[in-house]
């Protein structure tokens, strides 16, 4: 493949509209809205916890942080909410598989704020949420058990031939 195209992405607050097509963002339960969305654990195995991710776990430049990868879930959909931090999540559609260019057209950052949570639709590709700044993010996880048997993952440079920085 040929030089590792950077590409530049800027987080950008998280809505209702611009998370639509990677899952939803929970509704208070006298919204009616909140009938309409469907959580899937196809393995029957949901489960809760709170995880945290590290300000190391990812490289840094000046201007953000650059992202190499997505994971995606395919038998389950994932909950989180940020309870400390700020952080940053890089996202794309459950069905793209990065074999083509035009699929990183269809990648979003979004900033996480504390408190804030979202939902991760089944087989949506994620890369974070990681904190923006030294302290660890500590995320309240609503997923598969079994999430490692179903840890897909893809690597962009060697896919594609590119890389995102997301800057925050």
């Amino acid at each position: 493949m040929g030089e590792l195209r950077t590409i530049p992405l800027t987080a950008r607050q998280i809505t209702d509209e611009a998370w639509e097509p990677y899952g939803w963002l929970p509704v208070d339960d006298s919204d009616a809205r909140d009938a309409e969305y469907n959580y899937e654990f196809t393995w029957g195995d949901a489960h809760v916890n709170v995880i945290t991710h590290g300000f190391d776990e990812v490289e840094h430049t000046a201007t953000g942080s650059i992202c190499r990868w997505f994971f995606r879930h395919n038998s389950h959909t994932q909950v989180l909410m940020g309870l400390n931090v700020d952080s940053i999540v890089a996202v794309a559609p459950a069905d793209v598989d990065f074999s083509d260019p035009s699929h990183l057209d269809s990648v979003s950052a979004f900033v996480i704020r504390p408190l804030e949570s979202l939902v991760l639709g089944r087989g949506t590709w994620h890369w974070g949420p990681y904190p923006l700044g030294p302290e660890p993010v500590r995320l309240f996880n609503v997923q598969g058990k079994g999430f490692a048997q179903d840890n897909v993952q893809v690597e962009l440079p060697a896919k594609i031939g590119a890389q995102f920085e997301v800057l925050s």
